[in-house]
């Protein structure tokens, strides 16, 4: 794959532009906002490759799973990011599940040391339903997203039961982001069901 396969087509607007989107999913759970489209290399959507431009830079300690490896050589290009393991990372690039607690979750005194999970998933609108609940939302959200795994409820009550500590998640699919912080919770949602 070419380094020089394109970024940003105005890379200070369109990564300010996503900065925004980023912040604003953060504080409203389960919200889904499009972000600036480009052109990113095949395996990767629009929005996780907007995410990582935003989001990485020479100071960010990246890893990336197995799948997007095929990108590493357009994201050091692009982000300067360097590769690490899972455990050092702050930043962690995946296009297929992973498990949330085999990246850092910060420590109770520094909270901020955890790493960020981007996560492609096949759809964001559609999907299983997931009903979210804590700060930032004055009443239960539902999300539905299509390629959680089966067990990332319970995964993610154990992560969330860490607080203040945790992973954050950033969920991508097309040009589509929406975010999961380690503050809210997340039950599954059943329609039509007592």
């Amino acid at each position: 794959m070419s380094i020089t396969h394109p970024g940003f087509p105005d890379p200070v607007q369109d990564s300010q532009a996503c900065f925004r989107a980023v912040l604003d999913a953060m504080a409203r759970p389960g919200q889904v906002h499009t972000v600036t489209a480009l052109d990113p290399p095949p395996m990767l959507d629009a929005a996780t490759a907007a995410v990582l431009l935003t989001l990485a830079d020479a100071d960010t300690p990246i890893w990336l799973d197995q799948a997007a490896m095929a990108a590493r050589d357009w994201i050091t290009f692009h982000c300067g990011a360097p590769i690490a393991a899972a455990t050092a990372a702050t930043l962690a690039l995946a296009l297929e599940p992973v498990r949330l607690d085999a990246f850092p979750a910060g420590t109770d005194d520094a909270p901020e040391l955890s790493a960020t999970i981007i996560l492609q998933v096949a759809a964001l609108g559609r999907g299983a339903a997931f009903e979210l609940s804590g700060p930032g939302l004055a009443a239960p959200a539902i999300l539905e997203v299509d390629g959680l795994p089966a067990g990332f409820v319970a995964e993610w009550a154990a992560n969330h039961a860490l607080f203040p500590r945790g992973v954050d998640v950033i969920l991508c699919a097309g040009d589509r982001i929406a975010a999961l912080p380690r503050t809210v919770q997340i039950r599954q949602a059943w329609f039509g069901k007592a």
